[in-house]
């Protein structure tokens, strides 16, 4: 029986489909480091894994029997995708599911930040009745400005513009600006425009260090700062320094640098016990409609990759989907060079075989055909499909309906 092995507390959901698909699956709460992680893979053909477990090029060289990992989460950056291809490792994630819950938290964070429920909560847990209207605002008719308008800036985009801001965004990339959304010419402009900036960028390795003394200097007086992104992006350092000087008059944080492995272990942040301050553990997504969502999604993703071949959605394999049924189906996924299609069904005919279905795609260096004959796949060609120079690697599926 084929393994799957699911990290970090996955939703039970994502059990219940890989079992249902065939697989002896093994949950555990915890991430695993290398080491760990390296051990724990032997004899395992699916990996699902959220934010805190790094798959790196040695893991994956030394599991070549490894064919997909799930990211549980919208980021993909602690895996190596280019060792993933070139491995053969299919990845997937679940880039919408949890975005919905992501945008709620930042509008309730905006809300309470402009109205110091953090410091009155405080007040009050300490015995302090604290009545006051001073530093405390509507969001009605202030200016919002989004850092990255990929999903969760457009939706938020539209969330906050319907509860009365006006709405800036900045991107790298040119994006169609959402109901009365003004684009930003540069993260400079921004800045200077915003009352509120929060920050939904990707985790890319060129956004480190992106939000830093400079950025918050630029800031208007007295603004909020939101980061619900990666914590890789924003220095810490000059932020707190910001929060204490009022230059910033408060903040919500929800990802850090480096964040505490299991749940319960200690925290330890700069931030600790500042003023209108508000500090959740990497909980964004985290809630149990998006949690479930994202089992059940990626799991599909899984099951319907190592059932039928199909790569949609993938982040670093050709995106291939070929529907219909025939007597026997395999994917090819091999170094984009031409002739390779052409020799592939040479060897199909040279069997007396016959092509009932071929979808083609390729990407960068990739490509991978999946391919539908009608019969019996014979040890002979499949070996001369592995024998190819170009192949990367060979899946074979169980007879087709």
């Amino acid at each position: 029986m084929p393994r799957a092995l699911l990290l970090e507390n996955i939703d039970p959901v994502a059990v219940e489909l890989l079992s249902s698909a065939g697989y002896e699956v093994e949950s555990l709460r915890g991430a695993l480091d290398e080491a760990d992680l390296a051990a724990a893979l032997d004899g395992v053909h699916l990996l699902g894994i959220r934010s805190k477990t790094q798959v790196t090029r040695a893991v994956l060289e030394r599991h070549p029997g490894l064919a997909a990992v799930g990211a549980f989460c919208i980021g993909t950056n602690q895996i190596d995708l280019v060792a993933a291809a070139a491995a053969g490792v299919a990845v997937f994630n679940a880039p919408y599911s949890n975005t919905r819950s992501v945008v709620e938290l930042a509008i309730a964070e905006i809300i309470s930040l402009a109205r110091r429920l953090v410091d009155r909560d405080r007040a009050l847990h300490a015995g302090t009745w604290d009545k006051s209207a001073a530093g405390s605002h509507e969001i009605r008719g202030r200016t919002l400005g989004i850092v990255g308008y990929g999903n969760i800036g457009s939706q938020l985009s539209v969330l906050a513009e319907a509860l009365g801001m006006r709405v800036l965004f900045y991107d790298l990339e040119d994006k169609l600006a959402l109901g009365n959304a003004e684009a930003c010419g540069s993260l400079e402009e921004l800045l200077e425009r915003a009352e509120t900036v929060t920050l939904h960028v990707d985790g890319r390795a060129g956004n480190a260090g992106l939000f830093g003394a400079e950025q918050f200097a630029r800031m208007r007086r007295r603004s909020l700062f939101l980061n619900l992104s990666r914590g890789f992006v924003v220095d810490h350092e000059a932020l707190r320094e910001h929060i204490l000087s009022g230059h910033i008059a408060g903040a919500a944080v929800d990802v850090f640098p480096d964040e505490p492995r299991e749940q319960g272990d200690a925290f330890s942040s700069v931030l600790r016990g500042l003023s209108n301050v508000i500090l959740t553990p990497h909980v964004g997504g985290s809630t149990q409609e998006a949690q479930y969502d994202i089992g059940r999604f990626v799991a599909g993703k899984l099951a319907d990759y190592t059932r039928n071949g199909t790569t949609t959605l993938s982040v670093n394999l050709p995106a291939v989907a070929l529907h219909g049924s025939s007597a026997a189906r395999f994917a090819l996924l091999h170094r984009n060079v031409p002739g390779v299609l052409a020799r592939a069904d040479a060897l199909i005919g040279e069997h007396g075989l016959n092509v009932d279905g071929q979808v083609l795609a390729t990407r960068g260096d990739l490509g991978y055909v999946v391919t539908d004959v009608n019969g019996d796949l014979p040890p002979a060609v499949l070996a001369s499909l592995r024998a190819l120079p170009e192949t990367v690697r060979l899946t074979t599926f169980a007879q087709r309906p």
